[in-house]
């Protein structure tokens, strides 16, 4: 095959502007694959991280409903529940609206006991524990906002108005690149100080069950204990309760397949056209090639592979830059919690670029393998 390859790097260059043109097309298709693909995992990133060993316990009237303090407690005692923490959904706002970013009050004892993939240094933690004032932030969001630890952070309030100020005692990390590290957490103790109503009362309980395969039983069991109550609760697996928040935002799954699949059509229809266009120009080499041994066999892998050539380049141009694109971060400043290009993801589209490499060539390959020398070398 190396015997072909100086041929093969002699044809795909020859003609300079259709190399440029031809791989652009892939680059800039791949480039719009990588940010689809970011956008996503950025959708489905609570189903993806989403703990098989927890359940999301919320009011059944509506997420922003609150369910009393005291069923902490009462859920410890069913069966097959581990641990239980919460947390309350504060909906401050950081110098200007556009800052959008989660925050909340949490459960500053037993928080990370059911969130085990989120790591904070334990002196951080101990100095979160040690002031009644301080917040977590996650490192994107750190970096985002230039946040050092010690800053004195003010939000607005905008359920519990007023400003609140916080001091950043912890920086969290992730365990995995999906995992969200553009939170903001504070002490709901502190919380609980302050508001002026809604004291007694949590957004939602977490809860760590011992085995995931009973999770859906005691869900079950968790919502017939609070059944016919003032506060009836909805308990679901946290990837069912991500997957509703999914399907609110419609079916962009399939918006994105849409779009992905009408840009890999027409870069098969240009591609093709390209090769159709090479092979008719060159019939009278594609000859003299056959007449000095070449056998049909190699004439249609030269094609081919020259072919997924211009989609390796192509194609690797574009999931490169849309890589870097989103090592840049999140474009929207804080709306999609993980803009990730996942390394299964980058070899999914040079799979994908290679594919439609081999079927925009096996047509014009096909021909030129079947042509006949008398008929090629009259083009001479």
């Amino acid at each position: 095959m190396t015997r072909f390859l100086p041929l093969l790097l002699a044809n795909v260059t020859r003609k300079k502007a259709r190399l440029a043109l031809t791989v652009g097309s892939y680059a800039v298709a791949l480039f719009l694959f990588g940010v689809l693909a970011a956008v996503q995992t950025a959708f489905n990133q609570g189903l993806e991280v989403a703990g098989a060993d927890r359940l999301i316990v919320r009011n059944k009237v509506s997420l922003i409903m609150p369910l009393p303090y005291a069923y902490r407690d009462r859920i410890l005692l069913v069966p097959g529940v581990r641990k239980v923490t919460y947390a309350t959904w504060f909906g401050g706002i950081y110098q200007d609206e556009r800052n959008f970013f989660p925050n909340f009050a949490i459960d500053a004892d037993h928080y990370l006991e059911v969130y085990p993939e989120f790591r904070v240094e334990p002196s951080q933690w101990t100095d979160f524990l040690r002031d009644r004032q301080a917040c977590a932030v996650g490192r994107k969001l750190a970096e985002r906002f230039g946040w050092k630890l010690g800053d004195r952070i003010p939000l607005k309030g905008t359920i519990w108005t007023g400003v609140w100020e916080f001091n950043l005692r912890a920086i969290y990390e992730g365990s995995r690149p999906e995992d969200d590290t553009q939170q903001f957490w504070f002490r709901y103790d502190y919380l609980e100080e302050r508001r002026p109503f809604g004291k007694g009362t949590v957004g939602w309980y977490v809860v760590q069950v011992g085995d995931p395969d009973r999770a859906a039983a005691a869900a079950a069991a968790i919502n017939d204990r609070f059944a016919n109550s003032s506060y009836e609760t909805a308990a679901e697996t946290e990837k069912a309760f991500a997957a509703g928040f999914v399907r609110q935002m419609g079916n962009i799954q399939a918006l994105i397949l849409s779009i992905g699949s009408v840009v890999f059509f027409t870069l098969l229809l240009v591609t093709g056209n390209v090769m159709a266009i090479a092979v008719r120009e060159r019939m009278g080499e594609i000859g003299v090639l056959k007449t000095l041994g070449y056998s049909d066999g190699a004439v249609l892998a030269l094609i081919l592979s020259e072919s997924c050539l211009y989609a390796l380049l192509g194609g690797g141009a574009g999931v490169l830059g849309a890589k870097a694109f989103t090592l840049g971060g999140d474009p929207t400043q804080g709306l999609l919690v993980a803009f990730y290009f996942s390394p299964q993801k980058m070899a999914l589209g040079l799979s994908f670029a290679l594919l439609v490499g081999l079927l925009a060539g096996l047509l014009p390959a096909l021909a030129a393998m079947r042509l006949k020398i008398v008929d090629a070398l009259r083009r001479v």
